[in-house]
């Protein structure tokens, strides 16, 4: 394999990356959601912002795109590796900083998720459970996307170690919790928004 055509991989997950479920939906309607809500480009200000259905697309978008990523660097390295990992890490960025739209893009939540069920399949345990029991405690999607990366680090840190992975893990949650700085900011404030619906014990306190 020519490094040429490995290097270009990276390239080329950046450049699906950039193209942002949210914002090319969002055209078909006439509308920019980074003027709405949170004013993020990703999947939870769509659902707030545009309903369910919208979300549905931007979510199928930003997973796939993942997805798609670390199946072309399957493409040059069979088993997954170096470039796998740079791969998803580079579908990310472009998913946070698009070059098609000003730079100004989501959190990179959904284009990890999808990366990592070509890559990674394994991991999508630890992460959505952790997700998911987050997000029933405490209603925070933020605060549960935190979290999930953190419990992917852990998981990358597990024997056998396999480096590449585990750089991998590190630099994926430095980015999430980068990418949510405003969410931990928002927390400390209390003015984070809660999906209500989704939290266990508020329901169960408040039947009869």
């Amino acid at each position: 394999m020519s490094n040429w055509i490995a290097g270009a991989v990276p390239v080329a997950a950046y450049l699906l990356g950039s193209l942002s479920g949210s914002l090319l939906l969002g055209r078909l309607r006439g509308v920019d959601i980074r003027t709405q809500g949170s004013g993020n480009a990703g999947g939870t200000n769509a659902l707030r912002t545009q309903g369910w259905r919208f979300a549905l697309g931007v979510v199928a978008i930003d997973v796939g795109k993942g997805a798609l990523a670390a199946w072309l660097a399957r493409l040059v390295e069979p088993q997954p590796g170096p470039w796998t990992y740079a791969a998803i890490l580079a579908a990310i960025a472009g998913h946070v900083w698009p070059v098609f739209h000003g730079f100004r893009g989501g959190k990179g939540a959904a284009t990890l998720v999808g990366g990592l069920a070509v890559a990674w399949p394994l991991a999508l345990v630890p992460v959505l459970a952790t997700w998911l029991v987050s997000l029933v405690l405490t209603g925070y999607v933020g605060l549960s996307t935190i979290l999930a990366s953190l419990a992917l680090a852990v998981f990358s840190a597990l024997p056998p170690l396999d480096a590449a992975r585990f750089a991998f893990g590190l630099v994926v949650a430095g980015l999430i919790v980068h990418t949510h700085r405003e969410n931990l900011r928002r927390l400390r404030a209390g003015t984070e928004s809660r999906f209500e619906r989704v939290r266990l014990f508020h329901r169960a306190g408040r039947s009869p």
